[in-house]
């Protein structure tokens, strides 16, 4: 099957045009926080436990995310997203206004991050159901590349403005671009996303939330090759990505023995190569059968990750983490277009909020890791979850063969 005729395509949608850069603001804000806040955690509490507890705090709300697609299915998944960017800006104000107070403790930052960890992990899952609700299907793996550039062009920027501004403004200054970049995503999510239907609106006060809860989850089980795909999921938040993400502050402190800005640095090296992946994706996504894709770039994304646990010094891992980051982007756009196209309509929101629940991986992966480093070091505990990650990711796609890997199967759809 040929390329898509144009990778820009999505943009013809006028709705895709504002929510582009809403999620683009958003995805920089996140970055930079996430960073500022790592780093002054690790380096107030000197403790990779407490640097643990702060990452697996972003993710305490993954296991709500269901019912923020319910609510995104109910009322509108532009006005969920909306009110969630309204609470990100003021959280963040308060972390704003005690650092230029010079009030700023690591129990306030945690008490923060606790907050936004109830809702941030709902955000991906809410934008991507609004790019489905908008995009004609032939342009959707477009449209996920597309929408993937936020998050990758915001691990590259937010990694290396996050680190510089601390450095040269201070944490309070920093969080005053913070706190602007998610004010200017609520304003330009108000304009996208279209209009509900009416028999949308009845249905969804015909039905209570829980009802709509449980139908949503009985569909994910009753389809194998979104249950497989929910499992896959799971598998990477729980073994790579605390690796890729949570731990990084750790690998740049205590391996490599390193300054904020060289974990700057290492985040924007994976970002840029994550970046590219969703270039590539976003024009010859289409060639790829989905359901392969994403197993096998998520196999190679655990493969580059266990030989980057071996290096020793920033000039050893930053061209591993660029590799990583391509193998990533490539394996994880194909999961969302995967469900948003071989899946019913009705249960977008509900299915992306299911989805975002795999998120709950990078709490036990990352609570795992912080005594596994304590007693057996970062190498051993990462080449344990990489070894782990690959033998299952084998296992899932023997197990469902047939629903993942034959070329016919609705997931493999293009």
């Amino acid at each position: 099957m040929s390329a898509s005729p144009s990778a820009l395509a999505p943009f013809r949608v006028r709705a895709f045009r504002y929510q582009w850069p809403a999620d683009l603001a958003t995805s920089w804000a996140f970055e930079m926080e996430t960073l500022i806040l790592g780093w002054y955690v690790l380096t107030e509490t000197r403790s990779v436990l407490m640097l643990t507890i702060f990452a697996s705090l972003l993710y305490v709300g993954t296991l709500l995310s269901p019912m923020f697609g319910v609510m995104g299915d109910r009322i509108g998944h532009r006005k969920v997203l909306c009110g969630m960017r309204m609470m990100y800006a003021a959280l963040a104000s308060v972390l704003m206004i005690a650092a230029l107070l010079g009030q700023v403790t690591p129990t306030l930052v945690l008490m923060v991050t606790a907050l936004l960890g109830l809702i941030k992990p709902s955000d991906i899952g809410m934008r991507t159901a609004l790019v489905g609700e908008t995009m004609p299907p032939q342009h959707l793996m477009a449209a996920m590349g597309i929408q993937r550039t936020t998050q990758d062009s915001a691990r590259i920027a937010g990694a290396l403005s996050g680190a510089g501004l601390v450095a040269l403004l201070g944490m309070g200054y920093a969080y005053v671009a913070v706190v602007s970049f998610y004010i200017v995503s609520v304003v330009l999510t108000l304009r996208a996303g279209g209009e509900r239907s009416s028999n949308q609106a009845r249905a969804a006060q015909q039905a209570t939330p829980w009802r709509d809860l449980r139908e949503g989850l009985s569909y994910v089980w009753r389809t194998p090759h979104l249950k497989a795909t929910m499992l896959f999921a799971f598998l990477l938040n729980l073994t790579a990505f605390p690796l890729f993400t949570g731990l990084m502050p750790y690998v740049a402190k205590e391996v490599y023995g390193a300054t904020q800005a060289t974990l700057g640095t290492m985040v924007a090296s994976a970002a840029t190569g994550s970046l590219l992946g969703s270039i590539f994706m976003s024009r010859f996504g289409n060639i790829f059968a989905p359901a392969r894709a994403m197993l096998v770039c998520g196999a190679l994304w655990l493969i580059v990750l266990l030989f980057f646990a071996q290096t020793r010094s920033p000039a050893e891992g930053l061209p591993l983490l660029f590799l990583a980051g391509i193998a990533q982007t490539m394996g994880l756009i194909p999961i969302n277009a995967l469900l948003l196209r071989s899946s019913d309509e009705r249960y977008r929101g509900r299915i992306m909020g299911i989805r975002m629940m795999a998120i709950y991986g990078n709490l036990p992966g990352l609570l795992i890791a912080a005594p596994l480093i304590a007693n057996y070091g970062y190498a051993v505990m990462a080449t344990v979850y990489c070894v782990f990650g690959v033998l299952v990711t084998v296992a899932i796609a023997l197990w469902w063969r047939r629903q993942l890997w034959q070329h016919d199967a609705a997931a493999n759809r293009r």
